[in-house]
């Protein structure tokens, strides 16, 4: 039986929970948009997550989605600001200067609270809530009453994540998600980022207009972005902010990161409700990327296209969605 620990410590001086299984350990920021900001293995010495050096730190709070598993809720941008639902017009903040949207959502640096953390006979883990209503600064601007949840565990297979979301209000709400997930290439010591190899279950390409916002119409893939779904290719063949329908293989919605050298396979395996893939890789910069499982389309309340295409989900009062994801190694 492996050895296994779930305790409140730092990471990098801030506040953390630490998981512990074996040879794996992770680290979540309750304080700090409930990041799962590290996931290692301690024993080969891998990193698969992008984390914040010590004097990286100041620049992580201000901008904190590009390292760890940040929560986009809604996610990615939003003509504007504006959110049309259900007969209203929201009208969230436009923080995104360069094209005049919104972007994020309301959760990447919020505090969570911390509802337990402990072991069971085969894994660590640690459950953090937000609960948004009158007295959270997002009711503002989204105000519905909901309570989103996220548990993560750790065991000898890898990490687990389990994701709620639970509408407590009187009406309909939108319930749109997606993960920032900013994970190491290379993410072993040793290897270089040209070892590496990228396969993202992809499906077409949205083309985007000049504010980064789909126009409802596809573009063809590269050979480039075919071999990302079928061979697999290197992550940093050109500057990507590129936005993909999921396309399941063998039933399964997953990214695999390959170290030719170290002949390690790093797959992140995600539900199939997620829809959409965005991926985003620091204009061609060797280090990380951000492979990002997205509910919904870029703006989805304003594409005029079928709900269940663009993942333009709803959740009636008292109705619960979830789903769950899964990070593992393959040797």
């Amino acid at each position: 039986m492996i050895s296994l620990q779930a305790y409140e410590g730092e990471f990098q001086g801030e506040k953390a929970i630490w998981l512990k299984a074996g040879c794996y350990e992770a680290a979540l920021l309750p304080e700090i948009g409930g990041n799962l900001i590290a996931f290692r293995d301690v024993e080969i010495g891998l990193k698969f997550l992008h984390e914040p050096d010590l004097d990286e730190m100041q620049s992580f709070k201000e901008r904190p989605m590009i390292h760890g598993i940040p929560v986009l809720f809604p996610p990615n941008r939003y003509e504007d600001g504006r959110f049309p639902w259900d007969g209203k017009v929201h009208q969230f903040p436009v923080n995104e200067s360069a094209t005049g949207n919104h972007l994020h959502g309301f959760l990447y640096n919020t505090p969570w609270e911390i509802d337990e953390y402990g072991q069971t006979n085969m894994e660590s883990y640690v459950s953090v809530s937000v609960k948004v209503d009158e007295h959270h600064d997002a009711f503002q601007y989204f105000p519905y009453h909901c309570t989103i949840r996220l548990r993560y565990s750790l065991g000898e297979n890898g990490l687990s994540q389990r994701v709620t979301i639970l509408n407590e209000g009187e009406e309909k709400m939108p319930c749109l998600l997606a993960f920032h997930t900013s994970v190491n290439a290379p993410f072993a010591a040793g290897s270089s980022a040209q070892d590496y190899r990228l396969k993202l279950t992809i499906g077409e390409r949205w083309e985007l207009n000049e504010r980064m916002l789909p126009t409802g119409r596809f573009q063809a893939l590269t050979p480039e972005e075919a071999l990302m779904s079928g061979e697999g290719v290197y992550p940093f063949f050109e500057s990507m902010d590129n936005h993909y329908t999921a396309s399941s293989q063998n039933g399964r919605n997953r990214m695999e990161l390959t170290d030719l050298k170290r002949q390690i396979t790093f797959v992140y395996d995600v539900g199939t409700t997620y829809k959409q893939w965005m991926i985003w890789n620091n204009e061609a910069r060797e280090g990380f990327f951000c492979p990002e499982p997205q509910i919904n389309l870029v703006n989805a309340p304003l594409v005029n296209l079928p709900a269940d295409d663009i993942g333009l989900f709803s959740l009636d009062p008292g109705e619960i969605w979830e789903e769950s994801s899964r990070w593992y190694v393959r040797e």
